[in-house]
């Protein structure tokens, strides 16, 4: 940080404590939990065991239709931390790392400047650059030593506390590792098996495992609040509890369904500090207020008296400055998952989820390592490819439609795809509007490649590129995406001159447009996907490449593999770019079966700094499954 904003900040801080004395503020504490839903006790499911969760919810106030912004934990955490969408940010993808404007700042910052003694044990996992120093008192990533760690104990006398404490019990990880026996309380036989899933020993025991570890989690909540009581804190403390996302299980984790995007969040304000509670707030009680993680930075700013900040997206449902206008809907989305590229957004209310797909041409289930460490996850894969599936078993495992719209009240499970309906003509367009409208006004940097958004922004943060200076018009790119990938053929013409467009996004949708509709869309833009392949944005090219390879004349394979691996070596090309180039050599297995030494020769790491160390892997990723090395 420059000495100007560090001058700042102090004398922020210190006119901050004068106008608010310690006594005046009350202590938040965070207690939140990895990869789970609301499978509590508290919200209605008999299968779980949570009793100390249950008795903290008959005297807080339960948030029912609460969500997270992402079903993953980098892209969800980056909301949180910054109170924006991180598709404004260029943050949305999976474990990217990416600078902020300067007046973008992690929310703790504020409330330390403020007084507060800020504590974060054990995960951080944000894909947004940040002044740690200035945010955390203390802090510790996952891989430090807890007993060493922050804790609020370690504040000064007095001084009121920020404090998170995190559970990694229930991650995805520990679904499926062993556990010891006098730890399995929950029998697989009594487990609901969702419609999506096959009902086999493998997929009960990761669902009941998922249980044993929300019960082991439970008893580690009920710890930190005895911890609260101990020291004298807890009718000083406001205590949230929460879940990142949905539960590590496959189809829930990753994906922005009401399964991956469902979250607990129960509030307890305890009565010294009920004129800080949301509106209708009572011991016991609940509320169907849509709140979303967007929403946690600019409300804890509000319960510690500090106004929202402007550029943040979401707005305080309680403290100070709460918002009282409840909105009717709430967003998700789904950007690059570890090593496989999507773009997924999603919109809905109390009833309905609105899902729309911009590259409905990848199947649901692209094969990513982490996920397909889960027992689950391989069984139902290979009784698909046995063909022993249930049509809503395997839709998973299937090419995405364009559109989903599910009845959340009569199908819980969303399987039953509502587009199409004409009893649901209504809401489909009132959805589809709503998500064009926030998707415009946010604005979405998603509708830019990965390797774009890097490339376009070059030294600046992304977020930059939102600005009206630098002719990034997401209500044009939106047009062309949409028409892109709505598989009307009626499209065709207008997407072959979109790809002599000056504008490379516009080039990249059309592309899209084409390998999406296949060989007529390929044969009928032919020379200009041939020219494609040496644009100068590397994205226009690979996805051309992927066309020609896949449906285009036998003449132009061999400008497809010499444009593919060479752009697949990351150390020599653009490495975000790297990784999409080998995801579309992994789409074309015949051109490249005679080409399995030149895969294997292809850099598995890139140069030092040019991609940060937390996305450096996922070429390699991808390279090992297509070559049958993966470790």
């Amino acid at each position: 940080m420059s000495l100007s904003r560090t001058l700042a900040f102090s004398v922020a801080a210190f006119l901050s404590l004068a106008a608010l004395r310690a006594e005046d503020r009350p202590n938040i504490l965070w207690f939140s939990a990895e990869d789970h839903g609301p499978h509590l006790g508290c919200y209605g499911d008999e299968y779980a065991t949570t009793p100390n969760l249950d008795a903290f919810a008959e005297k807080a106030f339960r948030y029912m239709r609460a969500s997270s912004n992402a079903p993953v934990c980098a892209p969800a955490r980056t909301t949180i931390i910054t109170g924006m969408y991180p598709t404004a940010l260029g943050a949305e993808h999976m474990r990217s790392f990416v600078a902020v404007p300067e007046e973008v700042r992690l929310f703790p910052s504020y409330l330390k400047e403020a007084g507060y003694f800020t504590s974060n044990h054990t995960k951080q996992d944000y894909n947004v650059e940040g002044d740690i120093a200035a945010t955390w008192d203390k802090s510790k990533s996952r891989n430090g030593n807890p007993n060493n760690g922050p804790h609020w104990l370690r504040r000064k006398n007095g001084q009121p506390f920020f404090s998170v404490y995190n559970v990694t019990t229930t991650h995805e990880s520990r679904l499926r590792n062993e556990m010891a026996d006098e730890l399995r309380t929950h029998d697989p036989a009594g487990v609901r098996i969702p419609a999506y899933h096959p009902d086999t020993p493998e997929v009960r025991k990761d669902w009941a495992q998922y249980y044993d570890r929300i019960q082991q989690m439970d008893a580690e909540f009920g710890r930190g609040l005895a911890e609260l009581d101990e020291h004298g804190e807890a009718e000083n403390t406001i205590v949230f509890f929460w879940s990142d996302h949905g539960s590590g299980m496959p189809r829930n984790k990753r994906w922005p369904y009401n399964s991956g995007l469902h979250v607990p969040v129960i509030a307890y304000f305890p009565p010294k500090w009920e004129h800080l509670a949301p509106e209708g707030y009572q011991a016991g009680g609940k509320t169907d207020r849509l709140i979303s993680f967007v929403d946690f930075a600019p409300t804890m700013l509000s319960l510690a008296g500090i106004e929202p900040k402007p550029h943040m997206h979401g707005q305080a449902f309680a403290g100070k400055f709460q918002a009282h206008d409840e909105g009717d809907f709430s967003f998700g989305f789904r950007g690059r998952m570890d090593e496989r590229f999507d773009m997924v957004r999603t919109v809905f209310g109390k009833r309905f989820i609105y899902i729309r797909h911009f590259m409905p041409h990848r199947e649901y289930g692209q094969h990513i390592a982490y996920m397909f460490q889960t027992p689950t996850t391989q069984v139902w894969k290979k009784l698909f490819d046995e063909g022993k599936l249930t049509p809503e078993q395997s839709l998973f495992w299937q090419q995405k439609p364009t559109e989903e719209l599910y009845d959340l009240e009569n199908d819980p499970d969303e399987v039953i795809n509502l587009v199409g309906d004409p009893e649901h003509t209504e809401q489909l367009a009132k959805m589809r509007k709503v998500l064009d409208e926030w998707m415009v006004s946010s604005p979405d940097l998603g509708l830019l490649p990965e390797a774009e958004i890097h490339k376009r922004a070059g030294d600046k943060a992304p977020y930059s590129l939102t600005q009206s200076e630098s002719g990034f018009d997401a209500a044009e790119i939106l047009k062309w995406a949409k028409m892109a990938t709505d598989r009307s053929e009626d499209h065709v013409s207008k997407l072959k001159a979109g790809l002599g467009h000056d504008n490379s996004a516009i080039r990249y949708w059309s592309a899209i447009g084409c390998l999406m509709r296949g060989a007529g869309a390929v044969e009928a833009a032919e020379a200009e996907l041939v020219s494609a392949l040496t644009d100068n944005s590397e994205s226009v090219g690979i996805i051309a490449a992927e066309a020609l390879g896949k449906f285009g004349n036998e003449r132009h394979h061999a400008a497809v593999v010499t444009t593919l691996l060479s752009l697949a070596d990351q150390v020599k090309s653009d490495p975000y770019a790297a990784i999409a180039a080998v995801n579309a050599i992994e789409a074309l297995p015949v051109l490249f079966e005679d080409h399995r030494d030149a895969l294997a020769a292809l850099p598995r790491a890139p140069e030092k700094d040019a991609i940060p160390a937390r996305a450096g892997r996922y070429t390699g990723d991808v390279l090992n499954n297509l070559l049958g090395t993966a470790e």
